[in-house]
């Protein structure tokens, strides 16, 4: 009992139990204090006078002068005092007392213990303990949301590997909560589990408390915080206000931080799930079930019972036509003329290329704005990779390359004549080039030359055996396209078959 720490009030009943005339032995028999310790209170008392009858019994204050054992203790002299300006200076710079121990050894020949420095350091950085208010909130004022770790779920029927997360809203007043299990924390699934909060209360709060998460808040600020573009038109179509929580402060909504606490102890213990959709039908029975009809530990009455009574009847009531889920992103139109979203490509005018535009996204379409104006829209693409396009955002030249394709080609050569069919059909019948390009090319130069000139230049090359773009084009350029087409024997026709390149003219050969 020697080592046991007594309160005032302890040593103000032994006081009044010797001035009654009472022993130590008999004080002790009753368990306040030991023998040895009242003797120690009857010597303070005698000699300060207490046991007189006439003399007032001290105060609780006076009586801790005394016992509390601060009276008796010298304050000590720490050996950094001579240095606490400098250490001070380098606990602000963040340096470990570790090293300011050994910079105090090398710069002055300090003989002090670490620990002395390590205790230093600590009365340094000790602040006082934060004082914290409860907040008040009227039924229907606020709810708070927050998301949280939830359970790995392996579906039963596919063998997929689900990480989930919890996305919690708990009504401020009631404490009554929507809770659901979700794959991914994007600020479509934000916007959702708040469209399904709401039908599920059947009304809509005047605020909604959160953190600062990205998918609702850009940057985070504690006067000038900058909501993202989504959350802000959803917040307007449903009339609530956005009421985040200063940068590092998550305990100014620690109702629904205790509601995630809750969740994770009490529901998921012991629970197994064959699918992500058991396991929020399971939610969803235990947030009906034992957590609404529990007595609440602050407000003392089954958070249900509240809401059922009260607050359901006073949230705002939900829009007639349920407002479409939208998510805006800034995008950056490349230099294909495409902009990617959620891993899909979609096309945008090639003038823009490089420049950030306004990308508005719901379940079916996918929007992109330019200065609040609306210069694209697709379908919307799911599956990763794959690509909307419109040939017209396209720049000139890429849309003839793919608008003019084979087939194409061909009956343009037909439209020109006989040879330019016969010379567009041996480009595409090279066994290694892919000749789209010279045939498109071959076909241009009827703009600038006209059709009979490139038939009788398709001509001559072929009596050459040399069907390429380039050989028509020289044909052309120097003319050579008048001149009378080369006359050969027939019987040296008939008997050589190869290319006449590198060989002779035909005409001296026979002379």
């Amino acid at each position: 009992m020697s080592n046991r720490r007594f309160e005032m009030y302890e040593y103000h009943q032994a006081l009044v139990r010797m001035r009654l005339g009472e022993s130590d032995r008999q004080i002790a028999k009753t368990g306040l204090m030991g023998r040895r310790k009242l003797a120690q209170v009857r010597e303070t008392a005698e000699k300060q006078g207490w046991l007189v009858a006439e003399v007032s019994l001290p105060s609780d204050a006076t009586l801790a002068l005394f016992f509390s054992g601060r009276a008796s203790k010298q304050p000590s002299t720490s050996s950094i005092i001579p240095y606490q300006d400098e250490v001070r200076a380098w606990v602000k710079q963040g340096i470990a007392g570790c090293t300011i121990h050994q910079a105090l050894i090398r710069k002055y020949g300090f003989t002090g213990a670490y620990s002395s420095v390590r205790r230093f350091v600590a009365k340094i950085k000790q602040t006082p303990a934060k004082a914290t208010v409860m907040l008040d909130f009227a039924p229907g004022e606020a709810v708070q949301v927050d998301f949280g770790a939830g359970p790995v779920i392996t579906d039963a029927f596919t063998g997929e590997v689900i990480k989930t997360h919890f996305f919690v809203m708990t009504l401020a007043w009631s404490r009554h909560q929507y809770a659901e299990i979700v794959r991914d924390q994007k600020i479509e699934t934000w916007l959702g589990c708040h469209r399904r909060a709401f039908e599920f209360f059947g009304g809509v709060p005047a605020r909604v408390i959160i953190d600062n998460p990205k998918c609702a808040i850009t940057k985070a600020c504690y006067h000038d915080p900058e909501v993202q573009r989504s959350y802000e038109a959803f917040a307007e179509e449903y009339g609530f206000l956005i009421s985040p929580c200063p940068p590092r402060e998550p305990q100014k909504k620690g109702r629904v931080e205790s509601g995630v606490k809750f969740i994770k102890i009490n529901f998921l213990p012991t629970r197994t799930f064959r699918s992500l959709h058991d396991a929020n039908a399971q939610l969803l029975e235990w947030v009906m079930g034992y957590a609404g009809n529990r007595t609440h530990g602050t407000t003392k009455t089954q958070p249900l019972a509240l809401f059922a009574e009260t607050e359901k009847h006073i949230l705002r009531p939900l829009p007639d036509v349920p407002p479409e889920l939208a998510v805006w992103a800034k995008v950056k139109l490349h230099g294909n003329c495409h902009v990617e979203f959620r891993r899909c490509y979609y096309s945008a005018p090639y003038r823009l290329a490089h420049q950030i535009l306004w990308l508005r996204a719901t379940e079916k379409t996918v929007q992109i704005f330019h200065d609040n104006e609306l210069i694209a829209i697709h379908s919307r693409r799911l599956k990763p990779g794959s690509k909307a396009t419109v040939q017209e955002h396209l720049p000139p030249e890429a849309q003839a390359y793919i608008m003019h394709d084979p087939q194409w080609c061909l009956l343009q050569s037909e439209k020109v004549g006989q040879a330019c069919r016969e010379f567009i059909d041996a480009l595409f019948a090279h066994k290694v080039l892919d000749n789209l390009r010279a045939a498109q090319g071959t076909l241009q130069l009827k703009k600038k030359y006209g059709a009979k000139r490139l038939e009788d230049a398709c001509r001559r090359a072929l009596d050459h055996h040399d069907p390429r773009y380039n050989t028509v084009k020289r044909i052309l350029e120097k003319g050579l396209d008048v001149l009378p087409r080369p006359v050969f024997h027939e019987e040296v026709k008939d008997i050589y078959r190869g290319k006449s390149k590198y060989c002779r003219e035909l005409r001296g050969i026979l002379q």
